[in-house]
């Protein structure tokens, strides 16, 4: 099954499990409504009950043995009525905490599906209203038509290779399918951007590489300053922490001001060591402290942080070069991970550092960064039309759980859910 039948398998589970959803709603509120009828049933019996006695009372007045027993039948069927009505109002409580709670734990539990959903809700929104506004002027498949479909591909951050490259397949899709609705066109043209970006994902590993157990596994982490790099870190080190795993971090980048100390706080967060170095130190003796300290003391996983000056770059591929070198020395199998963080809401320039770390420093994935932020969402199809690079994380926001193992099909489907009918 290919990642768009996924896609649609996925869209009308959805749909079905809406209108179960609708009709137990309105069975509910059927159900509810029957059991307050019965309640106001019983509370009319006991109103009644009370009406009949009170004038008893103030008849009967106690006068002779007679009258009192009358009485006191009366008293004794009162009383043996209340309790029932007591324990079924007790029953209905205990359903309705019993209701609550399981509410409380449906609440609590949110899906995989449920946070790509959330976290590309800017994105879903920008490339429905791009595709919208796009076809609102579809009169017919021609070359206006294409050049419109290339534009707006490029403006969703998809890539002008890419871009060009759905723009050219489509031309005879169109024909084949005979698409002549605006909907008939729309879904043939996301149904090739998918089956496009399943087709360049051909043996592409998106799990992580980790050393043998017993040794320690070194996760190098690049990328431009800003992008998020050492707060991925962080997020990392926490889960793995929480995985079990015994975690080590090395400060690398020690020309940025206040570096060290963002990874340091992060360390504290998630209860994980940091091996850290003097301002200005040499980057290189940091990461071979920590390489040594990681090796000596059995930890699970080392991972380094880098500096980012763009502006330096020679300089700066130099200095990555030379920590890997030193790396090596140690751990000869590493670095087993060199993961570049790149930045979702900066599109194109997010392509343009791919390229250059690609080059220069042997990127193995990619750590997408601040998803929930872009309006676009297109780099993916472009990072792995024009890179062929796997991203293997992907970030929604600032907290740890936020950062999340890439899943595919949970991409395609919270991108383009709104815009393919079922």
């Amino acid at each position: 099954m290919g990642l768009f039948d996924i896609f649609r398998k996925k869209k009308n589970e959805t749909v079905e499990q809406e209108a179960v959803s609708e009709s137990t709603e309105i069975l509910s509120e059927s159900e509810s409504n029957s059991d307050a009828s019965e309640i106001e049933q019983s509370t009319a019996v006991s109103e009644s009950t009370s009406t009949v006695t009170q004038p008893m009372m103030e008849q009967v007045g106690l006068v002779n043995e007679d009258e009192a027993k009358i009485w006191q039948e009366a008293l004794d069927k009162q009383k043996t009525s209340t309790p029932q009505l007591t324990e079924t109002e007790t029953e209905t409580e205990t359903e309705t905490e019993t209701e609550t709670e399981t509410e409380t734990e449906t609440e609590t539990e949110t899906t995989e599906q449920q946070i790509y959903d959330a976290g590309l809700k800017k994105s879903r929104t920008g490339f429905a209203d791009r595709f919208n506004r796009f076809l609102a002027n579809f009169r017919s498949v021609d070359e206006d038509f294409f050049e419109d479909l290339e534009e707006t591909l490029v403006g969703a951050d998809v890539g002008f290779d890419m871009a060009i490259k759905i723009s050219d397949e489509l031309r005879e899709e169109v024909k084949l399918k005979n698409a002549k609705r605006k909907e008939d066109v729309r879904d043939v043209i996301i149904k090739k951007m998918v089956d496009l970006y399943e087709a360049d994902g051909i043996n592409e590993d998106a799990t992580m590489n980790f050393a043998p157990k017993g040794q320690t596994t070194v996760i190098l982490f690049v990328g431009v300053n800003g992008v998020g790099k050492t707060t991925t870190i962080g997020k990392l080190a926490s889960k793995y922490q929480k995985a079990g795993k015994s975690v080590l971090l090395a400060a690398a980048d020690t020309f940025r001001a206040g570096a060290t100390k963002q990874l340091q706080e992060w360390g504290e967060r998630a209860h994980v060591p940091v091996v850290a170095g003097k301002e200005k130190a040499d980057p290189a003796s940091v990461v071979f402290a920590a390489v040594e300290k990681a090796r000596d003391e059995n930890y699970d996983v080392l991972f380094v942080d880098t500096a980012g000056r763009l502006q330096n770059n020679v300089n700066l591929m130099q200095e990555l070069e030379k920590m890997k070198r030193i790396i090596q020395r140690e751990i000869p199998e590493a670095p087993h991970e060199v993961l570049l963080v790149l930045d979702a809401t900066t599109g194109q320039n997010a392509l343009q550092q791919a390229k250059l770390f690609k080059n220069s420093s042997d990127v193995s994935g990619i750590v997408l960064t601040k998803m929930d932020g872009t309006a676009k969402g297109g780099i993916v199809f472009a990072i792995r039309n024009e890179m062929h690079l796997p991203v293997k994380w992907i970030g929604f926001g600032e907290k740890a759980s936020d950062l999340r193992e890439f899943k595919p099909e949970e991409f395609v489907y919270g991108l383009f859910k709104e815009l393919v009918e079922s």
